[in-house]
């Protein structure tokens, strides 16, 4: 809705602060943030996009789980004088 309604405002803020009134959002900032990722989503801004996010935080989380069972094993292997 921001990038349709884009052309008809002198700049971004003012379009997104229209739409956030529209759409009942109370924070416009929210939206701004919403539209930025969005347009890093489309290739059109540079970051990291919502499915790369999603993979680096799959990657953290098994990372993570992977240490613990690795102290574990090391635990266990000092335990059984191995």
């Amino acid at each position: 809705m921001v990038a349709e309604v884009r052309p008809e405002y002198p700049s971004a803020w003012p379009a997104i602060c229209a739409v956030a009134a529209k759409l009942g959002i109370g924070s416009e900032e929210t939206l701004r943030k919403w539209v930025r990722q969005a347009e890093v989503d489309a290739g059109t801004r540079p970051g990291v996009t919502t499915e790369e996010s999603a993979e680096i935080k799959r990657l953290k989380r098994e990372n993570a789980e992977l240490r613990r069972a690795n102290e574990i094993l090391k635990a266990a292997s000092a335990f059984f004088g191995l």
